[in-house]
């Protein structure tokens, strides 16, 4: 999910005022709480999860800038919204100096993932050069919103490109390996590639405690065949493998993982 999803119009304010970072925090649980998805969650819950957080160590980064942040059960869905605050809040941040601009997360308390995730987007967005400042300019919600938004632009949508698994084929038969290739090539809407590799075998043998048990001038054939298939033919993909190799539980010179993959888009040339 993207952060223009997660930004929250009703809980972007400018020109906060608070004496420390307490006050701040307060104020922060009661700007999330009008968000419609912590309608029913308790306010002094908000504001004892981002202290618990705080007792963990300051989200204060430095720069001006802080990401308070905290999960919670019962939350169904992220809230992130934003302050400024032009005359500084002391938020113990690492650098020792007042926070100007406060960007927080209310997160399912599940949702690690995701969580981490927006962490890494927002502490992007808000180490732009000259995007701190320019928010700290805007006068009005809607502006700071449209501002940090476009400094967000480049954040990656991933509907639509997670739909592949990724299909590493460790091959040791050059035989085998010719023809699962060709296998391969024949696949529509899968993109493959061959990584040169080597046996274990030839670096064993450079090692002294194993000298004279084994000889690297027979280190064998060994080859990698990354492809990357459409979900729905993961299972095609391997019966038309062990169609050339018999079961794969049985093989001894061929291996097969399979990974899901986060953000997957273009095509690879034969």
């Amino acid at each position: 999910m993207k952060l223009f999803d997660l930004l929250r119009p009703e809980c972007i304010i400018t020109g906060l005022e608070a004496a420390d970072k307490k006050s701040a925090l307060k104020k922060i649980a009661r700007l999330a709480k009008k968000s419609p998805v912590l309608k029913n969650i308790d306010e002094n819950q908000i504001i004892n999860g981002l202290e618990q957080r705080e007792e963990l160590g300051s989200t204060g980064f430095g720069g001006g800038i802080a990401i308070p942040h905290c999960r919670l059960p019962d939350v169904a869905d992220f809230v992130v919204g934003i302050l400024t605050a032009p005359k500084g809040v002391d938020f113990d941040s690492i650098d020792g100096e007042k926070v100007n601009v406060m960007v927080f997360i209310i997160a399912p308390e599940r949702e690690t993932n995701e969580h981490l995730r927006l962490l890494s987007a927002i502490s992007h967005v808000l180490n732009i050069p000259g995007a701190v400042k320019e928010m700290l300019a805007c006068q009005a919600s809607n502006v700071l919103q449209e501002t940090f938004l476009r400094h967000a632009r480049d954040d990656v949508d991933i509907k639509g490109h997670s739909n592949r698994h990724l299909i590493h084929l460790f091959v040791q038969n050059e035989d085998l390996f010719r023809k699962l290739l060709n296998e391969f090539a024949s696949m529509e809407s899968t993109s493959v590639a061959v990584i040169e590799s080597r046996n274990t075998r030839e670096y064993l043998a450079r090692i002294p405690l194993f000298a004279g048990l084994l000889s690297d001038r027979h280190a064998g054939f060994s080859r990698i065949i990354v492809a990357a298939v459409e979900k729905t033919m993961t299972n095609e993909t391997i019966r038309r493998i062990e169609s050339i190799t018999g079961c794969l539980d049985d093989c001894r010179d061929i291996m097969v993982t399979i990974q899901d993959v986060f953000y997957a888009t273009g095509r690879l040339e034969p």
